[in-house]
């Protein structure tokens, strides 16, 4: 379900694949092998990553071809780290306004054990 142009470098080099995406949800997994960061992959950032990568496609979905999201701010609470299997991100919306859209985001392992949870906040501009 990967769509052209909607994943960053970054995200493609972490091999994070689109599964879900509606108004209501978007998720999205990440492998975890191959992580050799000496604390696990949720304290190097890469769950950062996937969470915003889902966040900022939900808030696309959100507010259409006539908005961007701009000034995107993530934050995460790393419950356990994760070594194996894939890791997904689920996005479901806090707050969808004109102007600002926020979303929780819960991350577990492939047991569906919860990881992370983060938090994405946009503002949304109109395209110029």
């Amino acid at each position: 379900m990967n769509r052209p142009g909607m994943r960053g470098a970054l995200a493609e080099k972490m091999g994070i694949e689109l599964l879900t995406a509606s108004a209501d949800e978007v998720s999205a997994r990440m492998p975890v092998e191959g992580n050799t960061q000496p604390y696990g992959i949720l304290h190097g950032g890469a769950t950062v990553v996937l969470a915003e990568t889902v966040g900022s496609f939900a808030a696309a979905i959100h507010a259409g071809s006539d908005f961007i999201a701009m000034g995107v701010e993530v934050g995460a609470t790393h419950h356990r780290a994760v070594r194996e299997g894939y890791v997904t991100a689920t996005a479901r919306p806090l707050h969808l306004g004109r102007q600002m859209a926020s979303y929780v985001i819960d991350v577990v392992d492939d047991a569906g054990k919860r990881t992370a949870t983060c938090r994405l906040t946009c503002l949304l501009r109109p395209v110029s």
